[in-house]
């Protein structure tokens, strides 16, 4: 039993990043997947999510909006029961969170 939870929480987890890659920071040609802005993805048995992120700074022009969309993104995902995003600033995000693929694509390489 507890075999196909893991197998089904590592399903949505994909899911769900997938999801997460279609949404982009607006002044950076890159998801905020790539840009490490998604610290954590967490899944529990009940299907609640919680996402723990950052934002490039505490000024960022989307601070409002990011966290909304990527709830509502989140949750039009057929198998979530509860979705909750949280922010944080502790780490700091740095150029260093970057993907090699968001790097490569920002001219970083």
């Amino acid at each position: 039993m507890s075999e196909e939870i893991t197998i089904d929480t590592q399903e949505l987890g994909e899911k769900i990043v997938r999801v997460l890659k279609t949404i982009y920071d607006p002044e950076i040609p890159v998801d905020i997947y790539e840009l490490g802005l998604i610290y954590d993805v967490f899944v529990n048995e009940d299907n609640d999510v919680k996402i723990l992120m950052t934002l490039t700074s505490p000024n960022c022009p989307v601070a409002e909006s990011l966290p909304v969309e990527v709830e509502e993104k989140v949750k039009s995902i057929d198998d979530l029961n509860d979705v909750e995003v949280e922010i944080t600033f502790d780490p700091p995000w740095t150029q260093e969170l970057m993907s090699e693929e968001a790097k490569l694509e920002l001219g970083l390489l």
